[in-house]
């Protein structure tokens, strides 16, 4: 498998290895190690190579599922914003929950927990991605267990403080294959980073080892 490096502009590539040069022990290899360093070069916090789980099948699941040009459901426009560009190279459709969002949104609903329940209904195997708002994380996990969708993948790293660990929490209770970044940190930027590196690693290797 070709180093990442090897795909990346100069600037980056020279950050990248001074990740690899301060990131100190760690347990990740290969592409695991390629989204937590992506994520620590967006956000330079070097937390969050202890906070990242993987499902067994994620990174596999993510794979396929990108190569297979299924759709991506993100939670924000600032996830979105940051993975179109790569998405529109490889021809995968990008779908947005607040873009589906009915007015007036429902009673005791937010808007991004409304969206996402209509466009996890439309697309139900789709890659989902909640870089922004748990209350989208915990109504895909609603969706998931009343057995309506079956994500092809779940990045679910929202951000902040209001029910972030709990949507994360409910997530790991679920057995889709999933990325998460535990405790309250995340972020629409480490969403971005999480895709772009499965992105690259599809483009890399078209074909699974």
């Amino acid at each position: 498998m070709m180093d990442e490096t090897a795909w990346i502009d100069p600037i980056t590539a020279a950050s990248f290895r001074q990740i690899d040069q301060e990131i100190g022990p760690h347990p990740w290899q290969g592409i695991p190690y390629e989204i937590v360093r992506r994520a620590i070069h967006a956000t330079a916090d070097f937390e969050l190579r202890d906070r990242f789980v993987f499902s067994p099948t994620a990174v596999e699941a993510g794979l396929a599922a990108l190569r297979q040009q299924r759709p991506v459901v993100v939670d924000v426009r600032m996830v979105a914003a940051g993975i179109q560009a790569g998405l529109e190279a490889q021809g995968i459709p990008l779908y947005c929950a607040l873009d589906w969002v009915e007015d007036p949104p429902a009673a005791g609903q937010t808007r991004t927990a409304q969206g996402m329940i209509q466009v996890a209904r439309r697309y139900p195997e789709a890659v989902f991605v909640v870089g922004n708002a748990p209350t989208a994380l915990l109504a895909l996990v609603e969706e998931i267990r009343a057995e309506r969708i079956r994500p092809s993948l779940v990045i679910g790293v929202p951000v902040g403080f209001v029910a972030v660990e709990e949507a994360k929490q409910a997530l790991a209770q679920t057995d889709v294959p999933q990325i998460r970044v535990e405790g309250r940190k995340g972020g629409s930027p480490v969403a971005a980073a999480i895709v772009n590196a499965l992105l690259l690693a599809a483009r890399r290797d078209p074909i699974p080892n």
